[in-house]
């Protein structure tokens, strides 16, 4: 069984690549091609945190296998990151385990990869001035991503600490093109953005439709069971799209708090969410059907993201003769 630690996954993950490969996965979703069961967790009330198990098949990229994944919010983010994995693969023939990874820089990187197809998928094409709401490792993985898919000129950075907003801001600074600079609010950080992308643990919105530009493409990656990312008025405005109806609308450890509250206080119904992404992909939905239309993108991540990845970086893996093979028996 082939063994790949955190640096090894972070190296061989294309982020090119990745974004083309949840393309294929998406569409393989909405298509009913792949097999992705609900997620289950065993809670950790004392930490408020959660060990969630999100196992996944994706025929076409030829990959098995399960993700078990922990969020504990009161990590620091800096020493222990809040959010933490392990993927195992397996043989789609046959059931035997065949890799072990790191999971974290996984997630860490699908995410934003998936953000960045949405923004592909909805954005403006002149989308030059993005928005990063939040100060932490999705932050970090958005604003790299997103600047992959559009001509981004300037990043304004926006957290609850000033200080990791500085120096998040001088941190991409030094591997980006696009003039970044941090803000005192979300609301500054918003304002006149072409893109916003909000990967925080809050429990008030830090996306409210006053502070949005007509026009504006949001993604939105945050969960805390206890509040949401996005106000009514937004969600109830924009152009709804998800990775799946069925996830976005589960129950907890599945489920979108920002859609499920203003479904349950009856602003809107399970039909305002427009599309999931692999319809846009394989063109069944439409997209923006205008210039100053508001559109969301609303992720509560799903295991064919994982499964896309991890085969990305197993076969990489592969090639390159890295990694540690172990035996188990």
């Amino acid at each position: 069984m082939l063994v790949l630690g955190r640096s090894q996954v972070e190296a061989l993950l294309d982020m090119d690549a990745l974004i083309d490969a949840l393309a294929s996965a998406m569409a393989d979703l909405s298509a009913g091609r792949a097999s992705v069961p609900d997620r289950v967790a065993a809670l950790v009330p004392e930490r408020d945190g959660f060990l969630a198990a999100m196992p996944g098949f994706l025929p076409s990229a030829g990959a098995l296998m399960t993700k078990l994944v922990s969020l504990f919010p009161h990590n620091d983010g800096a020493r222990m990151p809040t959010h933490q994995a392990l993927i195992v693969a397996f043989d789609p023939d046959t059931g035997e385990p065949t890799a072990l990874l790191d999971g974290t820089a996984i997630t860490a990187a699908r995410t934003g990869a998936c953000s960045a197809l949405s923004v592909r998928l909805l954005a403006r094409e002149d989308a030059t001035v993005l928005a990063v709401l939040g100060t932490g490792v999705q932050a970090r993985s958005h604003a790299r991503a997103i600047c992959r898919v559009r001509p981004i000129r300037q990043i304004r950075v926006a957290g609850r600490d000033p200080a990791k907003a500085t120096a998040l801001a001088e941190e991409l600074s030094a591997v980006l093109e696009a003039e970044v600079q941090a803000v005192s609010s979300y609301a500054e950080a918003l304002d006149g953005a072409d893109i916003a992308a909000a990967t925080t643990h809050g429990v008030e919105p830090v996306i409210r439709r006053p502070w949005l530009t007509p026009g504006v493409h949001i993604t939105s990656v945050g969960f805390n069971p206890a509040g949401r990312e996005i106000d009514d008025a937004t969600i109830a405005e924009a152009l709804v799209c998800v990775e799946s109806r069925h996830a976005v609308l589960s129950p907890l450890f599945g489920g979108s708090n920002d859609l499920l509250m203003p479904i349950r206080d009856g602003l809107i119904t399970a039909d305002h969410v427009h599309a999931e992404l692999g319809e846009l992909v394989a063109g069944s939905k439409p997209g923006r059907t205008a210039p100053d239309q508001i559109t969301l993108y609303k992720s509560v991540g799903v295991a064919v993201q994982d499964a896309a990845a991890t085969a990305l970086v197993v076969a990489s893996a592969r090639e390159q003769s890295i990694g540690e093979e172990i035996t188990l028996r």
